[in-house]
């Protein structure tokens, strides 16, 4: 089977048997796509190859296209996964000893988050596959959400400075991922530098 600009073959997914759940392999083989697709997709950007990443699963393109008729099933399940692990460890860190160590942990991990789906199309695709319905979820307010209950909880601890909102928050911390993830010869590749503006970020949050 070959691969054509993006388009999807004419062999689609395969919906399991009604009331039927899908067999035990066919989970591992979608989650074993999905893993691969996330690191190709991160690599490649979002015109990765589509053959590449069953290689990479340890399947045959075939089996990749009866999971996901094409493309954009593909880039929404990543996207999806990735909105959910960061989401499931905002709701993790709820419950840590330190409100403010919890805010800054999720938000390290939500420049990470943001500078490589800067690197997959950015808020355009998200966008593009949200209206499409593609990915059955509002990626923007489940983010929103889950800084919400983290920057609420270290306010009312008295961490964080009461008139910040959780939208400025994410605005200042997507700044950060956009700049950083644009290089040229006048801002060469700093690894550090994410972490270095979100720390100035992070002593403007907290309370003194």
């Amino acid at each position: 089977m070959t691969e054509s600009s993006g388009q999807a073959p004419a062999l689609q997914a395969v919906a399991p048997a009604h009331g039927r759940a899908p067999r035990a392999d066919a989970v591992r083989n979608r989650e074993r796509i999905v893993a691969a697709a996330r690191e190709a997709f991160a690599e490649a950007g979002p015109e990765a190859s589509l053959n590449d990443i069953a290689r990479r699963a340890g399947v045959g393109p075939g089996t990749l296209y009866r999971n996901f008729s094409g493309r954009p099933e593909l880039l929404a399940a990543v996207l999806k996964d990735r909105i959910d692990t960061l989401c499931g460890r905002a709701d993790d860190l709820l419950t840590a000893d330190s409100a403010y160590d919890a805010l800054v942990e999720w938000l390290h991990a939500f420049v990470v988050h943001a500078r490589v789906n800067h690197g997959l199309g950015g808020a355009l695709l998200v966008e593009q596959l949200e209206e499409s319905g593609a990915l059955g979820i509002d990626c923007h307010q489940r983010v929103h959400d889950a800084v919400a209950a983290l920057l609420t909880r270290a306010q009312r601890e008295g961490a964080a400075r009461p008139d910040l909102s959780p939208s400025d928050l994410l605005h200042l911390v997507v700044g950060i991922a956009l700049s950083t993830a644009r290089t040229d010869e006048r801002t060469p590749e700093d690894p550090q530098r994410p972490d270095r503006l979100l720390g100035l970020v992070l002593d403007a949050v907290r309370t003194r």
